[in-house]
């Protein structure tokens, strides 16, 4: 996990989008949040890399994964993707499904990046809103120059209107919960509903990252890797 000198958090960032992916912030992880391939070698930093709205969708869309009817087509993306971007750099490629023990993407993303929980369960981005994923992270030994963490408070503490939680068809959505189970069984019953054919209407009505909405190519993706179809 040694990087080469001419490795910086830009030169990872431009290698990334390149490759079709965002770079989503970095971290110098204390103890608490080491991965444990730090137990044989030592980590520095963690690069967190994934998707902004639907930015690097296209690049997905058209790869051979995408096309090729196999299962996991993005899981397979990513780690053929980031791998390959791992070797170039001098990294370990680490993967949120990697697992269990799960590694703690949320954590880490939590100390990288100014997300905060929202009631859907998806991290929410003040830019990005609830339309962002991390697709992987690549862990260095060496401690890159990072930039000051960006500390803005979560967009729900000013949210007035709280839309998301007054939408869901079936009140799955609530300040206290998301009753995943509720939302799983009302998507499942029946093929032609708009939650499953354009994205959760809780998540789109979110005001916040709009511009980032899925279209719905992505949304409906990702309805059936939810629903496991």
């Amino acid at each position: 996990m040694s990087a080469p000198a001419d490795v910086t958090l830009e030169s990872i960032a431009a290698r990334a989008a390149r490759a079709g992916l965002a770079l989503r912030g970095a971290l110098h992880p204390p103890a608490e949040l080491l991965p444990p391939v730090a137990a044989a070698h030592p980590v520095g930093t963690l690069v967190l890399l994934g998707f902004t709205g639907g930015l690097q969708w296209p690049v997905f869309s058209a790869s051979a994964e995408a096309g090729d009817g196999r299962p996991h087509p993005l899981d397979r993306w990513s780690r053929r993707t980031i791998g390959a971007l791992a070797s170039e750099v001098g990294a370990t490629a680490l993967y949120p499904n990697d697992g269990p023990p799960w590694l703690p993407f949320q954590r880490w993303a939590r100390a990288a990046e100014p997300v905060h929980p929202s009631p859907l369960g998806v991290l929410i981005h003040p830019d990005f809103g609830l339309w962002h994923a991390y697709r992987g992270a690549l862990a260095f030994s060496a401690r890159l120059t990072l930039p000051a963490r960006d500390a803005r408070p979560s967009p729900c503490e000013r949210c007035t209107g709280k839309p998301c939680l007054t939408t869901c068809p079936i009140g799955a959505v609530t300040a206290e919960a998301f009753d995943t189970t509720a939302c799983d069984r009302f998507v499942r019953a029946s093929a032609d509903n708009d939650c499953r054919l354009r994205g959760c209407a809780a998540r789109a009505r979110c005001p916040v990252g709009a511009a980032y909405r899925y279209g719905e190519a992505q949304a409906r993706f990702h309805m059936a890797a939810f629903i496991g179809r």
